[in-house]
């Protein structure tokens, strides 16, 4: 198994844990994950980090549970795994931006069980670095559609159909409103990300 952390900042020897800069609402008995962490991704969910760090956007997916109607509806007959929606505000920024992959070594993270994130209380330090420059190049490679939208907000209705639906920054998004909406199916808010 692999695991990254994304950052705008190339050079990063060493990972200390921070709390989120924004406290998340937590399912009971989660609050310890607003506190001093580092986090990581796995390879599979990484394309919800192909963005510069504050572009608001959404990805969908395909689960054991969504129905064949939700699938060819917002699939619409693309073949990707995923699904990535943005504002057309923020389509330059996503073609000229350079991400910096840190890959971090997974001996020390435990899985949370939400979208493939991964915690450690510990300083990490990267095993291996990757410039990534032409971001809807690494989204494309990885399977995943980009769709770019005037706005973000008719799609608020994707967390109530059986597909998957992943929402960071959105509290960025054009119009999106209070930034507590939209949550998860479990209640957890999805709209500001880690």
């Amino acid at each position: 198994m692999r695991l990254f952390h994304f950052s705008d900042e190339s050079g990063i020897e060493s990972f200390l844990p921070r709390p989120v800069r924004i406290p998340v609402e937590r399912r009971s008995g989660q609050d310890w994950l607003n506190g001093p962490l580092v986090w990581a991704i796995d390879e599979w969910h990484s394309p919800l980090y192909l963005f510069p760090r504050v572009c608001p956007r959404i990805l969908i997916w395909k689960t054991e549970h969504t129905t064949a109607e939700d699938h060819a509806w917002w699939f619409a007959g693309s073949s990707a795994r995923m699904i990535a929606y943005i504002e057309r505000d923020w389509l330059d920024s996503l073609q000229s931006h350079t991400l910096f992959r840190y890959e971090l070594s997974p001996s020390q993270f435990e899985d949370i069980g939400d979208v493939g994130m991964w915690v450690t209380r510990h300083p990490a330090q990267p095993v291996r670095v990757d410039s990534l420059a032409d971001l809807p190049g690494e989204l494309l490679g990885r399977g995943v559609e980009l769709r770019v939208r005037d706005s973000l907000l008719p799609l608020k209705n994707l967390w109530q159909t059986s597909l998957h639906a992943s929402g960071i920054r959105l509290r960025n998004a054009k119009n999106w409103g209070n930034p507590g909406w939209p949550h998860s199916r479990d209640g957890r808010d999805v709209s500001t990300g880690n």
